[in-house]
């Protein structure tokens, strides 16, 4: 009604419409009257209702319209509008920066807020890091770098780059120079490869000149022998002879020096190829070698069975000549290395030495149970090597002998060493000399057959050429172990002296030809070892034994042939001879061993069904894990258990000091304040030097007998006897070791003080278990002292008459000395612990009266019995009556005639055992269990490590039958 009346009243006056000063309500309530009107509100005349700074959207405009209820349209200027809008436009940018800049902040805060303080990150980063500046000048550093363009003149030009790749590709264009080249470098190289081919090819036509020529040589000799009678003929056939033989050794010296070449040739690319492998370029595992495999079981079987009698048939290469044949000079020459001692004359070969050659990178030698590596390019390795090798000799030889029977394993590892074990022995000696055992000639004889018998051994024989044939021994015993001669291979040394001094070389010849010895051989070699200078290297003696062949009649004349000269050639003959020994016997050896573990097993199977095939080793392992599975137990006992086992034996262990050191002498004080005194006195001295010492040992006792139990108690089915002698030395041995905590006693002495210092019981239930607690040790005194004195006086009455036995003379003197001393308690209750001299007269008297002469010793010892079975009966009675004295207890025996001072004494003993054996649990549990497990340990690791201590304890079938099947 207000509203219509207004809008009456002001029809046809020129103003703006009041709806927009009217409330909101008010506006809302206007409307509906006039629904038929075009009326619109005019927009309000301020920016905030243009633009809105949240959203940054422009509102949009009402246009106004014109009203035809009271108003009428003014007049717009242009300008005004203009001027009015551009003002508008100022707030517009006023207001969205202040918008924008509020929303900005707000979201750098949220921002600000979600990232993580990284101050409590700084310790992350190294302290010197936040120091460089103040070490480093980091603006000379600056100035020192080179400028930019400094760098760009470092760059390369890549103009230049683009333009030699034109000119290449042009080169390499068709028709072009470059195609024409590099067609003729790959010819070059299909040439190289028929070069190659040709080579091989030429030496296969070369070894079959040899064969040709050599046949021809033959012809023409025995044409020759046959004779002939016209003189020209026969001249013209030796000089046809001689020319055939220079062109035989020609063929010969070519052969020899093409396949030197092709040797020298592959032995560099093996050592590269080796090298590269050994430092893993090509990343793969490199798996062990076929001989160090084969050297190892050779290792395993001599320990198996050191008689070489009945199980190890495997071939291995033996060498065995003469003393000073050179022997160790051949073996060297094959290692390549001067490994062995030398010495001129005297036996340097004490014991045989196992070598095993195989290839390698490296030129390097080390013994089978060491990891040091002797650099053989090196002479002071080489020397040191020499002396170990003597040191190891010398100290296997026992005393009173000059050989020794163990042997020495050495591997030499090298480019171009033939694969091969080989066996170097003792040299054979026709006499003993002074300063050897008499029994070493037998010796020697003994050890090489050992090794010779077996029959896949290869016999190496080392003759010496120097000296008469029929002065040497080792071929009558070769030829004794290998009639044959399947398995023997002849080599004649010292090939230069020999054809100096021998006369006829044909006797050479004949020895090469094996028609000088009886013995039989595969092949016969002759070498040469050099000129007997022991500071002469490898490479000189090959040179010499080369230019010394090569000049030779012997090889002129064709005494020799070319493949049984030189140590290169017998290397590689003695090689090839073993591996197909080798090849040939490895089978039937490991049959041989498969069918002697069938025989074990199927005894293993009959004997024990349920049982793993355990050898002793694998049986200590089992054991050491039971052993210190049983340790651990130790851990799992229950603090309670530990406490009541410590309580109730260190009170076994200090009841009798308690009772008649202190308990029984101040009972007999005649007052409480005497009796507090007494007992205060001795417990402390008691505590200052007994007890704390007494308790460790009840504690160190108490974990002995725990550790024992769980070590000795059998576990049922799972028991295994066989482990219980190694768990008594262990347990033994590991409490031998073990010692308690030394500063455990002054800790202990301190509490115990303070324990026994506090005299105040707290409550009636504590009062009751001292009582319990004193009831039951007086108890078990008095049924001990009544068991003494029955022995004393002998049997009463009824037993006499039930068990007819009756008393001695001495328990009948007994039985009336103890009337008489009970009556004398009976007239005085309150007689004193002692008997005065005048009561034993008197006692001593009585019984004369009746015809009993009596000792006044065995007066007083029956009397202490006596009064003392008196005493505690008393003070039983005295606990009963101390049931209710708990209310005086608190009163301080106030008005009370009632005194229980031996109820606190026996309370505090009784908390001073708590203490203690609560205090011990813990030293038990926290420190000793670990430290005695610790020795434990430390005993098993000793037993593992010691063979002998294995073998005593863990015995028996079983065992023994175990190792055999692992062997």
């Amino acid at each position: 009604v207000i509203c219509r009346s207004l809008a009456n009243s002001s029809y046809g006056i020129k103003r703006k419409s009041p709806l927009q000063n009217l409330h909101l309500v008010s506006r809302s309530i206007h409307h509906p009257y006039y629904p038929s009107s075009k009326f619109q509100r005019p927009p309000l005349r301020i920016s905030i209702q243009l633009f809105s700074s949240l959203n940054r959207l422009p509102l949009r405009k009402t246009k106004l319209l014109d009203v035809k209820y009271g108003y009428q349209s003014h007049r717009n200027f242009w300008l005004a509008r203009l001027a009015s809008r551009l003002l508008k436009l100022r707030y517009l940018i006023l207001g969205s920066a202040v918008g924008g800049g509020y929303t900005a902040k707000k979201t750098y805060d949220q921002w600000k807020d979600m990232m993580p303080d990284l101050d409590e990150y700084k310790w992350i980063v190294p302290d010197f890091i936040w120091e460089l500046d103040e070490h480093i000048d980091f603006e000379k550093l600056i100035k020192a770098l080179p400028d930019a363009d400094d760098l760009a003149k470092l760059l390369p030009d890549f103009d230049k780059i683009g333009e030699s790749f034109t000119s290449l590709k042009g080169f390499f264009s068709p028709g072009s120079p470059g195609e024409t080249a590099f067609r003729a470098t790959d010819q070059g190289y299909d040439n190289d490869k028929q070069y190659k081919k040709g080579l091989l090819g030429e030496l296969i036509l070369l070894q079959q000149q040899i064969q040709q020529h050599e046949e021809e040589a033959r012809r023409a000799a025995g044409q020759y022998n046959m004779g002939s009678s016209q003189q020209k003929r026969k001249v013209s056939d030796k000089e046809k002879i001689d020319q055939l033989q220079e062109e035989l050794l020609r063929t010969q010296l070519k052969y020899q020096r093409m396949l030197e070449r092709l040797e020298k040739e592959n032995k560099e690319l093996r050592k590269l190829v080796l090298q590269r492998d050994d430092k893993g370029i090509h990343q793969r595992k490199l798996k062990k070698s076929l001989i160090d495999m084969y050297s190892e079981v050779l290792d395993i079987l001599s320990d198996y069975d050191a008689s070489y009698n009945t199980q190890d048939h495997l071939p291995r290469v033996v060498v065995v000549g003469d003393q000073s044949a050179g022997k160790t000079s051949v073996l060297e020459m094959i290692a390549q290395a001067r490994i062995f001692p030398r010495g001129s004359g005297e036996m340097m070969t004490r014991s045989p030495v196992k070598v095993t050659l195989s290839e390698g990178p490296h030129h390097v030698a080390l013994f089978k149970d060491s990891s040091r590596e002797f650099d053989l390019t090196k002479e002071e390795d080489l020397a040191a090597l020499r002396n170990e090798i003597e040191i190891r000799m010398r100290s296997s030889v026992k005393e009173g002998c000059t050989v020794s029977t163990e042997t020495i394993s050495l591997s030499v590892k090298g480019p171009g060493l033939q694969r091969m074990v080989l066996v170097d022995l003792p040299g054979v000696i026709s006499t003993v000399t002074s300063g050897m055992a008499p029994d070493t000639k037998e010796t020697i004889f003994s050890i090489s057959k050992a090794y010779m018998q077996n029959p896949n051994a290869i016999i190496l024989c080392i003759q010496d050429g120097s000296v008469d044939a029929e002065r040497s021994i080792v071929t009558d015993l070769v030829s004794q172990m290998d009639p044959q001669g399947k398995r023997t291979i002849f080599v004649l040394t010292k090939v230069d002296l020999a054809e100096k001094n021998v006369a006829s070389p044909s006797r050479i010849q004949q020895i090469i030809e094996g028609k000088l010895f009886p013995m039989k051989a595969l092949g016969y070699f002759a070498v040469v070892t050099g000129k007997g200078n022991s500071s002469e290297s490898i490479e000189s003696i090959k040179e010499y034994e080369e230019e010394f062949f090569q000049n030779s009649k012997l090889l002129k004349t064709c005494m020799l042939k070319a493949h049984q000269v030189t140590t290169k050639n017998l290397s590689l003959a003695v090689s090839d001879c073993f591996w197909k020994m080798v090849r040939e016997s490895v089978e039937q050896q490991a049959d041989a061993f498969k069918a002697t573990r069938f025989n074990l097993e199927t005894e293993w199977k009959n004997n024990y069904p349920r049982l793993r095939e355990l050898d002793r080793s694998e049986l200590f392992e089992k054991a050491k894990n039971e052993i210190l599975d049983e340790v651990i137990s130790l851990t799992q006992v229950t603090p309670k258990h530990w406490e009541e086992i410590l309580q109730k034996t260190l009170w076994e262990r200090v009841s009798t000091h308690v009772i008649e050191n202190i308990y029984l002498p101040a009972a007999q004080t005649m007052n409480s304040g005497t009796f507090n005194t007494t007992v205060d006195i001795k417990l402390k001295q008691w505590t200052d030097k007994q007890l704390p010492n007494k308790a460790v040992e009840v504690a160190w006792e108490t974990l002995q007998e725990e550790f024992s139990r769980f070590m000795t108690e059998q576990k049922g089915k799972e028991h295994d006897d066989i482990f219980d002698k190694l768990k008594q030395a262990v347990k033994e041995e590991s409490i031998k070791r073990h010692k308690w905590n030394e500063r455990a006693e002054d800790s202990l002495r301190v509490i115990q003080h303070n324990a026994l210092e506090d005299r105040s019981i707290s409550d009636k239930q504590q009062w009751d278990a001292a009582i319990h607690f004193m009831e039951e040790t007086l108890q078990s005194r008095l049924k001990d002292t009544e068991s003494v004195i029955e022995d004393m006086v002998g049997p009463d009455w009824k037993k006499r008459w039930l068990y007819w036995i009756g008393r001695t003379k001495e328990q009948n003197i007994r039985n009336e000395t103890k009337n008489e001393l009970e009556k004398l308690i009976k007239c005085d209750e309150d007689h004193a612990a002692y008997l005065a001299n005048d009561e034993v007269t008197t006692v001593r008297k009585n019984l004369e009266a009746r015809g009993i002469t009596v000792d006044p010793c065995l007066i007083k010892d029956t009397w202490h019995q006596i009064y003392r079975r008196y005493f505690l009966k008393t003070a039983l009675n005295h606990c009963n009556l101390c049931r209710r004295g708990f209310y005086y207890y608190q009163r301080h025996f106030v008005d009370s005639e009632l005194e229980c001072n031996d109820i606190v004494l026996f309370w505090r003993i009784q908390r001073m055992l708590a203490i203690t054996a609560n205090t011990l649990r813990q030293q038990l549990t926290n420190t000793e269990v670990r430290r005695l497990e610790k020795n434990v340990k430390e005993v098993l690791e000793d037993f593992a490590e010691d063979n002998e201590k294995k073998v005593k304890l863990l015995t028996g079938k079983r065992v023994q039958l175990a190792e055999d099947l692992s062997k």
